[in-house]
């Protein structure tokens, strides 16, 4: 594939992903402008915390809420945590997901709760998969550009 379908491709890529509601634009074009040539996959390090903070988190809600009786208060703080960690990167599907889920936990409402945590998980799913792609695609610009 030559270099200029490619960028093509990867801002397609990424206006689908501010025109489909996965990223808030302001927010993650921010994070782009903290990336430099003294670290060119700033960005891509930073959603990589991301995740592997995201798989503890999620982890900690789901024991959360297996425990009886459930600590609301602690299911709470552990879900602004995620929530705060998605809004970071600009992950506006999920934190809006985590907003809906914190409604549930403040009226204490289970079955709500358990509802909403499978579409945070979802939400988390389908925002890993699709930025996998999409930095996928910009190594290969960038190995392509180095070649």
């Amino acid at each position: 594939m030559d270099r200029s379908h490619l960028q093509h491709q990867i801002l397609y890529m990424r206006r689908s992903l501010f025109d489909q509601g996965y990223l808030d634009k302001e927010q993650f074009i921010q994070l782009e402008e903290l990336q430099d040539e003294a670290n060119p996959n700033f960005v891509e390090e930073i959603v990589s915390l991301f995740y592997n903070d995201s798989a503890r988190l999620i982890q900690n809600i789901e024991q959360t809420l297996c425990s009886r009786p459930i600590d609301f208060v602690k299911l709470d703080d552990i879900l602004h945590q995620f929530k705060g960690s998605s809004s970071s990167i600009g992950a506006k599907k999920l934190k809006d997901a985590c907003t809906q889920f914190g409604e549930y936990c403040t009226a204490q409402n289970v079955d709500g709760c358990i509802t909403t945590l499978q579409v945070v998980k979802q939400e988390y799913a389908i925002l890993r998969r699709r930025l996998e792609n999409y930095f996928q695609m910009v190594r290969q610009a960038g190995q392509a550009e180095t070649a």
